[in-house]
């Protein structure tokens, strides 16, 4: 399941516990700053095969979840 994976990869890279992330936490809160973001894309572009860009409207776990799953399925 994306979900669950996306936690795994933020929790590992945060020093975090899966548990501990929502969809709906936002990258800000959880101490990504801009280039911990460009480098959790990359990662999760190796990880599911897509191809994803930074933006905006993508601020939330589960609005990253949302494109990587948009991306699979396109």
């Amino acid at each position: 399941m994306v979900l669950d994976r996306v936690k795994e990869m933020l929790a590992d890279r945060l020093g975090l516990e899966a548990d501990e992330i929502t969809e709906e936490s936002k990258f800000s809160d959880l101490g990504l700053d801009s280039l911990d973001m460009a480098e959790m894309l990359m990662d999760a572009d190796a990880e599911f095969g897509v191809t994803l860009e930074a933006d905006a409207d993508t601020n939330t776990v589960g609005a990253l979840v949302a494109k990587i799953e948009a991306l699979q399925n396109a």
